[in-house]
């Protein structure tokens, strides 16, 4: 008797075509290119429609039918269906018509968008009877899997670089997890585990379980749809690390329209990365649909990835949907913590600087012209970043406890602005 997968139909090679079992492999093993789920849209079609999307909880699972798991979901039953803001103020600033952020800095456990592809990697890690998850990250994927495992009654192994920022290190050690901090880059972190993952048959979520981790980021374009009353943006600004969030927000929105959810439209994706690991960004600009590896050296650490995995399929997203790339230095992503946070009073980490700096040059080039609509997808919350902006954020001004010291000290303001 066939087994039940839900409203999958394989795992596909993105080169050759090749169809794989729903197990946990990631790489094809005739061109090494890497897999993908494919999905019986045909059947998703019937079940997954406006109205049925609306009379459900108001989480990722809503989207259930498109999500890589065979039954039910296990992991992240709060996860998703964050804030779609509309950043009037910010817009202004930037000198756009209309300006919206995906506010993933609320996101459910711990505060970035990882909990959806985590939620997705742990449910189906579940299904495959694994009892410890593990992954390599730049911190925020670290923290996620240690409070959703947590929540699962699962075993946890993370590996970060070991000179990660000290609160995403805490936000992975308080929830219980193994934290191995190893002496290199991420890079060097992620071929450590590709070994491990290989020896000891863990469910590594950004390795083994990449198919299915990755289609979690699918969730934010279907919520952007959703929220923008089911139309597709004008214009997505996605920072990059790895590259898969932009390709799996390209994904979220050409699923949206092959199932009738919103109208055949044209969109541009823009990608965003700092200029201390541009990697995808430099290529985009210099018109070659191939990348050069970096090594990284920049405050957006959780984008500090100088071997982009999906770096080639960001590049051809862009190309494909008429988006550009651009990266922005470390004084220009403080800046863009900023302006965010002064406009709209959302405080985001560093890589939600990079995007709001990127949109920023995006505009002031007419790459995003000035009378478009545009969507940024603002990852994490600056609370995991404090080092980044300390120090360049103002500071406090301190005075006795005396009415006459505070109108002395409102008098010399007065005085500076006049």
């Amino acid at each position: 008797m066939q087994k039940n997968e839900g409203f999958m139909k394989a795992l596909k090679c993105r080169e050759c075509g090749r169809e794989y079992p729903l197990e946990a492999t990631h790489v094809c093993e005739f061109d090494f290119g890497p897999l993908e789920v494919v999905y019986d849209y045909a059947r998703a079609k019937q079940t997954l429609t406006r109205k049925s999307i609306a009379s459900r909880p108001q989480n990722m699972w809503r989207y259930r039918e498109l999500l890589p798991i065979a039954g039910d979901p296990t992991v992240g039953f709060q996860v998703g269906f964050t804030p779609l803001v509309k950043a009037d103020r910010l817009a202004k600033r930037l000198g756009i018509r209309e300006l919206w952020i995906k506010n993933d800095t609320v996101n459910y456990p711990t505060l970035s968008f990882k909990d959806r592809v985590v939620s997705v990697a742990l449910s189906r890690a579940r299904e495959l009877g694994f009892t410890t998850v593990a992954c390599a990250s730049t911190g925020n994927l670290a923290n996620s899997v240690s409070a959703n495992a947590a929540a699962a009654g699962l075993k946890a192994y993370v590996f970060i670089p070991a000179d990660l920022e000290e609160g995403k290190v805490v936000n992975s050690l308080v929830y219980g997890a193994d934290v191995i901090a190893i002496k290199g880059h991420y890079d060097e972190v992620n071929r450590l585990c590709a070994e491990i993952a290989g020896k000891f048959g863990w469910a590594f979520v950004n390795v083994n379980m990449r198919p299915y981790y990755a289609e979690g980021s699918k969730s934010m374009g279907f919520e952007i749809v959703e929220q923008m009353n089911w139309a597709i943006p004008q214009h997505t600004v996605v920072c990059m690390a790895s590259g898969s969030l932009l390709t799996k927000i390209h994904k979220s929105y050409q699923e949206s329209m092959k199932l009738g959810l919103t109208p055949e439209t044209n969109y541009q994706i823009h990608g965003a990365q700092a200029t201390g690991c541009s990697p995808i960004s430099t290529a985009q600009k210099a018109g070659m649909d191939f990348f050069k590896p970096v090594k990284p050296n920049t405050i957006a650490k959780s984008l500090a990835i100088g071997t982009p995995a999906d770096g080639f399929y960001a590049l051809r997203v862009m190309r494909d949907t008429g988006g550009s790339a651009e990266d922005v230095t470390d004084d220009e992503i403080r800046e863009g913590i900023r302006l965010l946070a002064e406009c709209e009073g959302i405080f985001a980490e560093t890589a939600g600087g990079v995007t709001v700096g990127v949109a920023k040059k995006l505009i002031a080039s007419g790459k995003i012209p000035a009378n478009d609509s545009a969507v940024l997808c603002v990852t994490g919350h600056g609370l995991k970043t404090l080092d980044a902006v300390v120090g360049h954020v103002g500071r406090t001004r301190e005075i006795k406890p005396s009415l006459r010291e505070f109108e002395t000290l409102l008098d010399a303001d007065q005085k500076v602005k006049r």
